[in-house]
């Protein structure tokens, strides 16, 4: 399987980074199974940062050795995926076991209806019902060094 991770420079050791950045899946190293999204983060990242050029690392995943770490998969955007992304993006601290987590990505389409379930506005079947027709790309997050241990760089994508 290949996966992609997009930045503003080639991604060749990757690196579990504990971030100020309140993250869906919370702090590890963010890849995808979808070019395009890469892409956008490649760009968005580059401008964010106002230096260095997209970049797209590509990403062979051991699938054998996959099987001998401890993956979460969360299949749609339901009731359980938004508990676990509102307290990584509250920043409530969990070690939670799990090598790699896997599942939709709350992008800037669902941040709304994501931070009117913060506010109280809407309850969780509210939000679920909002979020359910949006189409979300997918996300893995590698939190630990035996889940980075299973990926070797393919090549990098300079844009």
């Amino acid at each position: 399987m290949l996966l992609y991770h997009g930045s503003n420079v080639a991604v060749e050791t990757p690196q579990i980074l504990n971030s100020d950045r309140k993250l869906d899946f919370g702090s590890g190293f963010y890849l995808t199974s979808s070019y395009e999204q890469a892409e956008r983060w490649a760009i968005l990242t580059t401008k964010r940062r106002g230096s260095g050029s997209p970049a797209i690392t590509v990403y062979e995943v051991d699938e054998t050795a996959m099987k001998e770490v401890n993956v979460h998969q969360f299949d749609q955007a339901g009731y359980e995926w938004l508990r676990y992304v509102s307290g990584n993006r509250k920043n409530i601290e969990r070690n939670d076991g799990f090598d790699i987590v896997v599942g939709p990505v709350a992008n800037d389409r669902t941040m709304p209806v994501i931070s009117l379930y913060f506010a109280g506005i809407y309850d969780e079947e509210e939000t679920i019902k909002r979020l359910l027709p949006q189409k979300l790309r997918d996300q893995y997050v590698f939190k630990t060094e035996k889940a980075l241990s299973i990926l070797t760089v393919k090549e990098v994508i300079l844009k």
